[in-house]
């Protein structure tokens, strides 16, 4: 067995004096400083089985306003199942008020059928049909069934189930779900099914506060939020996403952020631009060529002479003024500003890329670490130790993978966010790199703490002797502390310091949650990242 391990604390937790109030606060007993543990989100995981169950709400708004189900169904569909939206609308405009704006008709329809004659002209058809072959609606409209059903059937085909209106002329009552259902399945009870599928996922499809977990293939399984909306929430499949935008977690970046740099990886914009400022093809190989100064007169490496203003072939001989619908003489310095700033752009964009990049790629060898993690703690475990807990271990695994993922996701933030054209008129150029450079200050302090917790995990820890564990225990709850301290302060500086100068209110944030991987055995790579 080998002896305890010989490391510098203080070199890994405050090598500048910025950090030392940071490392001051986690002094003293250990057992004073557990990784801070700050709410999260108040999330439920609605799975296929669980989702009829979970419409109690349903059941509410038939109590309270006295409805037959498919009414209150088509209430609940119109207002995104919100009950609350419900009842300020009753309050404000009353039930004919909110009963019409939903399409619900609840006027009783007494042995109408009683009163028509035996045959009936339908105003779809125009033919004369039995009065036994029509069906009344709630708002008292009348067609002859095959009608209904072939309308019914190209709703469903078409995804309109939902809220199917009656098909008299200007009428906006929500057909009665019973009786389409019967109808359609008296030729096609598949489709019939597929309607009441249709009714069920609603409650997920058309509810603000509940979204389809985005994983591939699907689980089948939808996260409630009680809260706000903009949150990360982790599914029971183990994929964690953003609510609000139904992508990969990607705190602190807003989702138009987040959306605009993988728009930008995707397409490679910048590379894109620059290539289109600074490049032409040869007519003869169609070989890019870079003008580097000089005349636009070029000469491709396969021989091939050409103009780079125009991109017309030239022979040898052939002079600007001799080549047919050519008029350039010389070098014109057209569009220079916008070559230089599209090589700006284009650096400024590799550098942020290649950051970003070097923390995802080390995000998954970090996450790769679990299996090597559990390893070591097996073999502690068999041994006779004063520890029997080893949960400090893996939570310093889950502080390091959260933490990483924060720093990932900075650098497209700081990329969006540090563009001129995104400060509010007024901005000067000294504020906005004034700004920048306290994030930056935060961003390295908290790199810095990112890798020095990186190299503690990997270290040997389960060849260490009891004295050896106490010195690496500590090392690691008080570096995971400072970590997820520093992650807090990041995103507290962002909300309070920077986006505060964005233009209007599209830059909203999830709010930092030191929860999130805390269980990293379940928690799986589904994302494929750019």
């Amino acid at each position: 067995m080998e002896g305890h391990i010989t490391s510098d604390c203080e070199d890994r937790y405050h090598d500048d004096e910025d950090d030392q109030d940071s490392y001051d606060d986690f002094q003293g007993n250990e057992d004073e400083y557990p990784i801070p543990n700050k709410a999260a989100p108040l999330t439920k995981v609605i799975t296929k089985e669980s989702l009829l169950t979970a419409q109690e709400v349903l059941g509410t708004v038939m109590d309270l306003l006295s409805l037959r189900e498919h009414h209150a169904r088509t209430l609940l569909i119109h207002y995104r199942w919100d009950v609350d939206k419900i009842i300020a609308v009753l309050i404000d405009k009353g039930k004919d008020q909110l009963y019409e704006e939903a399409g619900v008709t609840t006027v009783a329809i007494n042995d109408f059928s009683s009163q028509l004659p035996s045959t009936l002209t339908c105003n779809v058809c125009m033919e004369e049909v039995s009065v036994c072959e029509v069906t009344i609606m709630d708002c008292g409209h009348y067609f002859c069934n095959n009608c209904w059903i072939e309308y019914f059937i190209v709703k469903i085909n078409d995804g309109q189930s939902r809220r199917m209106k009656c098909m008299a002329q200007k009428c906006n009552s929500i057909c009665d779900e019973e009786k389409v259902r019967n109808l359609v399945g008296s030729r096609d009870l598949q489709l019939a099914e597929r309607f009441d599928h249709f009714l069920l996922q609603s409650y997920v499809d058309d509810n603000t506060r509940i979204k389809w977990c985005p994983s591939v293939p699907h689980c089948g399984n939808a996260i409630c939020v009680e809260e706000d909306k903009f949150c990360e929430v982790i599914c029971a499949c183990g994929l964690q996403f953003c609510f609000n935008c139904s992508s990969e977690a990607h705190s602190p970046c807003s989702c138009l952020m987040w959306e605009l740099w993988c728009n930008k990886c995707q397409d490679e914009s910048e590379t894109s631009n620059w290539l289109t400022f600074y490049t032409r093809r040869c007519p003869k190989c169609h070989v890019l060529v870079e003008l580097d100064g000089g005349c636009c007169v070029v000469r491709c490496v396969c021989g091939q002479k050409f103009c780079w203003l125009c991109g017309l072939a030239m022979d040898d001989k052939a002079k600007y003024e001799t080549v047919s619908g050519h008029s350039c003489i010389s070098y014109k310095d057209v569009g220079h500003e916008k070559v230089n700033r599209a090589k700006r752009d284009l650096k400024r964009y590799i550098h942020y890329y290649d950051l970003y990049k070097r923390h995802k790629d080390s995000f998954t060898l970090e996450y790769k670490m679990k299996e090597t993690i559990n390893e070591k703690i097996s073999k502690l475990e068999e041994r006779k130790s004063t520890y029997k807990d080893f949960s400090w271990i893996t939570g310093g695994l889950y502080c390091l993978l959260r933490s990483r993922r924060v720093l990932m996701f900075s650098y497209p933030f700081a990329f969006n966010m540090f563009a001129a054209d995104l400060f509010v008129d007024g901005s000067s150029q000294e504020l906005i790199e004034n700004k920048k450079r306290l994030f930056e200050h935060k961003q390295q302090h908290l790199e810095t703490r990112v890798k020095n917790l990186s190299m503690l995990m990997g270290e040997p820890f389960d060849k260490y002797d009891d004295d050896g564990l106490t010195n690496f225990r500590m090392e690691v709850l008080t570096l995971s502390s400072v970590a997820d301290h520093l992650c807090q302060a990041l995103f507290d500086f962002i909300e309070k310091d920077l986006l505060v100068y964005i233009y209007g209110e599209n830059h909203i944030i999830a709010p930092y949650d030191s929860n999130v991987m805390k269980n990293p055995s379940t928690l799986s790579v589904h994302w494929s990242i750019n």
